[in-house]
């Protein structure tokens, strides 16, 4: 290195050493080699790709000021990256990066081995939610507790409280699509992050570790990317069925849960189904996996899809009728991201269209979004195919009368809504003049109890499912 760029660099490090922590700066920027300095520009040496992008990630702020503070306005940084290390007979190569995270490379240039340098992770601290790829918007107040979630969100707020102290480590959430995964696991991490205590937490997808651990393998710096997962205080991997027939990350994913473990470090997992339908991971990994607590999340209830819109209507400062609550509570009963992809839409068209929120517009948009009502045969067609074949009103089907001929046509119609749709049984009765879920078991049973005894009712029923059927082909 020359000695001009040395000079530059120790005054830059001064500049840096201001505005991190003392582990930070030891971490990130003594591993540093200054290169060398042409025409203003400093190129300095980092030790891998992985080094550079973390750096242009979270630091370039503090570098571009202790840029300017030593080399004026004009001055410039460079990074020359290591790819490849060499050998005995080859000299050991690297890419230079201008500042800014470009992904475009200036110039190969040879290292001098005298100049190289290991990836030292010997200790990391995290200062900022970037860093820790955690959205600050997935907290436990905007995490609506029902009976579906109440043994996932108790055990999230116990390990948030007291990380890796807990027995519940390792703490695996499951469930399906859209159920509130993420945002469970997130508000872990940010409460974590936000505490008293100085924690490392880092939140990562399955696919993010794999891609990582991959490019580890190819740059050669596989020891730097274990030393790196090797210092985090809490662990966060979502997706953790995609390591299925990974063989090599999983061994690399054992060695690290087995470190973080033994070291009282909390693990957080997501799936979509428990540790023991868990398919293509090594045994010794599931065992694993079921030493602490495994909770799961199911589909809201009623109850909590009408306090998760409620939520939704308050941050955004927005009264819509209570008629519109019910309706998209009871309609759409499938997960907690589809109900929100339904009230953004329903929210834009009102903004777009400067018309009040109503129960005419809520129906409007669910036809054109959720997937019940997108097929062909929905609860609207069912109601309007039975009533046209009984001769009365669709109303009739809803309203509170008990004569004989439109209990019977109201109970074909809610035998058919079973069928042929996935409305839970709560959703149907709504549907039908606001019954409970009781009533449509009873109307189901006894249109059953009448195709078995009675011959023309059955053949009626049979006639009537040929309509549906053709209509769902």
């Amino acid at each position: 290195m020359s000695s001009e760029a040395n000079a530059v660099w120790n005054e830059c490090l001064r500049v840096i050493e201001q505005h991190v922590n003392e582990q930070s700066f030891s971490t990130w920027f003594k591993p540093i080699n200054p290169v060398r300095l042409e025409g203003g520009t400093l190129t300095i040496q980092v030790p891998s790709q992985f080094f550079y992008e973390w750096l242009e990630d979270n630091y370039v702020n503090v570098l571009k000021l202790a840029i300017k503070s030593t080399l004026g306005n004009s001055g410039r940084l460079e990074y020359a990256v290591v790819v490849d290390r060499g050998n005995s007979q080859n000299q050991p190569y690297m890419v230079n990066f201008p500042q800014g995270n470009s992904n475009t490379p200036t110039k190969k240039t040879p290292l001098p081995t005298e100049n190289r340098s290991p990836f030292d992770m010997q200790s990391l601290n995290s200062d900022t939610l970037l860093q820790s790829n955690l959205n600050p918007n997935y907290t436990f107040n905007t995490y609506i507790e029902g009976d579906c979630n109440r043994l996932a969100r108790s055990a999230g707020f116990a390990v948030a409280t007291k990380p890796g102290v807990t027995s519940f480590n390792p703490l695996m959430v499951y469930g399906g699509v859209g159920l509130g995964k993420t945002h469970l696991v997130q508000a872990i991490g940010n409460e974590i992050k936000n505490g008293p205590e100085e924690k490392f937490v880092l939140y990562v997808s399955s696919e993010k570790f794999v891609n990582q651990f991959m490019d580890s393998i190819k740059d050669g710096n596989v020891k730097s990317f274990t030393n790196f997962y090797m210092q985090v205080d809490v662990l966060i991997i979502d997706d953790i069925q995609f390591l299925a027939g990974k063989d090599r990350t999983q061994e690399m994913f054992f060695h690290i849960f087995n470190h973080l473990h033994q070291n009282k470090k909390q693990i957080i997992m997501t799936s979509d189904c428990p540790p023991k339908d868990l398919k293509g991971l090594e045994e010794r990994l599931l065992s694993r996996f079921k030493w602490g607590l495994t909770a799961d999340l199911q589909m809201p209830d009623f109850e909590t899809r009408v306090a998760i819109i409620k939520r939704k209507m308050q941050s955004e400062g927005i009264y819509i009728p209570d008629d519109v609550i019910e309706y998209l509570a009871y309609t759409v009963d499938t997960n907690v991201r589809e109900l929100e992809g339904v009230m953004i839409s329903l929210l834009a068209h009102a903004s777009l269209n400067r018309v009040e929120i109503d129960l005419a517009l809520a129906k409007a948009i669910m036809k054109n979004i959720v997937k019940d009502i997108e097929t062909e045969v929905g609860i609207d067609f069912i109601q309007k195919t039975v009533s046209d074949y009984f001769d009365i009103k669709i109303d009739d089907l809803k309203a509170k009368t008990r004569k004989k001929e439109i209990v019977t046509a109201r109970q074909v119609a809610m035998y058919f809504a079973k069928e042929f749709t996935n409305h839970s049984l709560k959703s149907i009765g709504y549907h039908f003049g606001g019954r409970d879920h009781s009533t449509v078991i009873h109307a189901v049973q006894t249109v059953n109890d009448l195709m078995e005894t009675d011959t023309t009712f059955r053949n009626s029923v049979n006639e009537l499912k040929k309509k549906f059927k053709m209509r769902s082909y």
